[in-house]
């Protein structure tokens, strides 16, 4: 691009004998000139970054350490060093991932069969839309997920009143259950309810699957319903009291609208852990995301494409989720 700064630059460029070279040097002008270009840009590139760190006009200190040539404007960017910083060492990370990983399958021999991919996630006949196994194995995750957020959220709700409560029992039985929830293994308590519970009530595997995921994920989500009520200021108690309401009224009108708008994202990012943690449920042979792949890397090798889309699923998952809570952060910001 002939711009004015581009033509100075070459009119410098000649007059000081940069370029001043014969014509059997052909090549090496070629190559000035493209050190010339580069040269360019990155005196360019630190000036306009010289003016976003300052985020104002450079001053003529700065600008008398570059070439007039030069056109500075300044940068109205949401961006700011630390975020630059931030995806510069993500790209970096990735692609040393990247390269570990392809590294490490030529080492291995193992040779890529991406093309078979698309046929596990769906199939297209006659214009007629075919959920492969992997999108089926989603729908299975997505219903045991909603089923067990739902029920997570009753029962850390009935915890938290009962610690909450001015009952010795109840308080008794709500700290029991979180320590003895808290304190074992996910996949410990899966094997316990559907081994030796499920048999005596005659329950099934998703049946199983979901109770455990309620139980566990409600003793983490009762700490956060119990620090939300705790965090209301004592003043909206006495107005429940001076207007003759009963504790429950109070709960349901007056604390519980306040104290849920502020725990909204904290209980957001619990369900973003509800999503991982179904994937333990795989280990009783429930058909959901983790074990259809498990099925398909058993019957086609593709160990590697599989176990790769499966997680990028999870991650959009998850990222869906860590969207929603940074919108209901934002929204609820006033509140709390």
């Amino acid at each position: 691009n002939h711009t004015p700064g581009w033509n100075k630059f070459l009119k410098w460029a000649n007059s000081s004998g940069l370029l001043r070279l014969s014509a059997k040097h052909a090549q090496q002008a070629r190559f000035c000139r493209f050190a010339g270009a580069s040269a360019l840009l990155i005196l360019r590139t630190l000036a306009e970054t010289t003016v976003f760190f300052a985020h104002t006009e450079p001053k003529k200190s700065h600008r008398a350490l570059l070439p007039s040539m030069i056109p500075v404007k300044p940068m109205h960017s949401s961006l700011t060093p630390a975020v630059l910083r931030d995806l510069t060492l993500f790209v970096l990370t990735m692609a040393a991932l990247l390269w570990l990983m392809l590294r490490g399958a030529e080492q291995m021999g193992y040779n890529w069969h991406w093309q078979r991919i698309p046929g596990y996630l769906f199939t297209l006949e006659n214009g007629t839309f075919t959920a492969g196994p992997l999108l089926q194995g989603l729908g299975i995750t997505l219903v045991i997920t909603s089923i067990s957020m739902v029920c997570a959220g009753l029962i850390g709700l009935a915890t938290a009143l009962l610690r909450l409560s001015s009952s010795p029992v109840g308080r008794g039985l709500s700290r029991v259950y979180l320590e003895l929830i808290r304190n074992t293994p996910l996949l410990v308590q899966i094997f316990c309810l559907y081994f030796i519970l499920a048999p005596i009530l005659g329950l099934g595997r998703m049946t199983t699957a979901v109770l455990a995921l309620s139980l566990f994920e409600g003793a983490y989500a009762s700490e956060i319903f119990r620090a939300g009520i705790q965090s209301i200021h004592r003043g909206q108690w006495e107005a429940c009291h001076s207007l003759g309401l009963s504790r429950w009224h109070g709960y349901r009108y007056v604390i519980l609208p306040q104290a849920i708008a502020r725990i909204m994202p904290p209980l957001t990012s619990q369900a973003i852990s509800l999503v991982k943690d179904s994937a333990l449920v795989s280990t009783i042979a429930v058909y959901e995301l983790t074990m259809q792949g498990r099925t398909i890397i058993a019957e086609t090798y593709l160990s590697f494409e599989i176990w790769l889309v499966v997680a990028a699923i999870y991650l959009f998952l998850t990222l869906t989720l860590s969207a929603v809570a940074s919108l209901l952060r934002q929204r609820f910001s006033r509140v709390s």
